[in-house]
């Protein structure tokens, strides 16, 4: 599992994994959290005090810094995330597939110009981008089901992050989900008890 990192702002940042989270907050460099404890950290035994240093690290924190995170508007696009921005779906049919039955394709073809980037691609199966091809839909007479967007920040750290995200990780996120996001939570069950890491 790994823990959300926000910015003072409440912004989604980053994933990071639970060492470097106890590392901000050794820094002090968290703000404040969010979440159920997902891990509780026990470090070495302080022997003036006659006690266990214990990090309890939430699914979710916001930290402070000088490192500014750039807005995050052209996010990379990638098959995994692509497939996960239409929901397994081939947009030009409407079947749900696995992700091995389904291909990046580019509604204006790069042979003609087409650019690879989020507004110009959909999943579409292995049968509909054979029959396609190279041609321009009108000219197959073919629709889109739902159009191409580019994801904002929260939804891209949603897609690359849907099989161990936690729902109170995605219940934050989807508050900053766009009108056009089609993302929809599905992720295994995940234990919410703490785990206790020696470091």
């Amino acid at each position: 599992m790994y823990i959300l990192r926000l910015n003072a702002a409440g912004q989604p940042v980053q994933w990071l994994t639970w060492q470097q989270t106890v590392c901000l907050y050794s820094r002090e460099l968290v703000l404040w959290s969010l979440g159920d404890i997902i891990y509780k950290v026990r470090g070495g035994r302080n022997r003036w005090q006659n006690a266990t240093t214990v990090i309890e690290v939430p699914s979710i924190v916001a930290c402070g810094g000088r490192r500014l995170f750039p807005f995050r508007n052209n996010p990379a696009l990638t098959n995994a995330s692509l497939f996960e921005r239409d929901n397994y779906q081939c947009l030009y049919c409407g079947k749900h597939f696995r992700r091995t039955m389904l291909t990046r394709d580019h509604i204006v073809p790069t042979s003609r110009g087409g650019k690879d980037d989020w507004m110009n691609v959909v999943a579409a199966c292995k049968r509909c981008n054979q029959y396609k091809s190279h041609y321009l839909l009108e000219e197959l007479n073919m629709s889109l089901l739902a159009l191409p967007y580019r994801p904002n920040a929260a939804e891209y750290l949603a897609m690359v992050n849907s099989h161990r995200i936690l729902p109170e990780q995605a219940e934050y996120l989807s508050s900053q989900f766009s009108a056009n996001c089609r993302w929809s939570l599905r992720h295994r069950a995940n234990s919410s008890q703490q785990k206790a890491i020696p470091v």
